[in-house]
């Protein structure tokens, strides 16, 4: 399942001429501020980043896809599942995670994407748990994770920064799923 459609949104694979549509999010300081080092980076390091997650899609049958937006068909970032070999709490290393330009905050397009993402990794890939990693302060994607259902599971040092994660179990996810259809 390479692609998703949700309401304003559709999931796509990469392709070759998305770097600078990508750029726009991995070079504003604003955006990466919450990413990696914190620092925004060049167009190389972008496309470096496209490879990376092609791959990923490659060995795994999952990763990150390219969020395009239906009404502009603009790319606006980046969403979907990460495998995180040296994530050093418990037995499930596969994050839902999120990254998109400015423009594209405050809109509920991080949910609505999130919320795919984490539909395929329980349905189609029959994950048992998902993981969500941020810094303390980033108080917007702490939200997102909230209301996909996702709840506050601790701290752990990681790559040299400390972070906070969340989780969500599949029986949680389907409760929520539940009551999301029902109201």
């Amino acid at each position: 399942m390479n692609e998703v459609e949700t309401e304003r949104l559709i999931l796509r694979m990469w392709n070759d001429d998305d770097v600078d549509a990508l750029f726009r999010s991995y070079g504003d300081p604003e955006v990466m501020k919450w990413i990696g080092s914190g620092e925004p980076v060049t167009k190389e390091v972008t496309a470096d980043a496209i490879d990376r997650m092609r791959r990923h899609w490659e060995e795994h049958g999952y990763g990150m896809w390219a969020v395009v937006e239906k009404s502009s068909g603009d790319l606006i970032g980046r969403i979907g599942l990460m495998y995180h070999k040296d994530w050093p709490v418990g037995d499930h290393k596969i994050e839902v995670g999120w990254t998109l330009q400015r423009s594209a905050w405050g809109r509920g397009l991080a949910t609505e994407g999130a919320r795919a993402a984490l539909d395929h990794g329980f349905d189609r890939l029959h994950l048992e748990r998902i993981i969500s990693i941020t810094s303390e302060d980033n108080l917007a994607s702490r939200r997102v994770m909230e209301k996909c259902g996702l709840s506050h599971r601790g701290r752990a040092r990681w790559r040299g920064h400390d972070v906070i994660w969340y989780a969500i179990d599949r029986a949680r996810r389907r409760a929520v799923s539940e009551q999301a259809r029902s109201a």
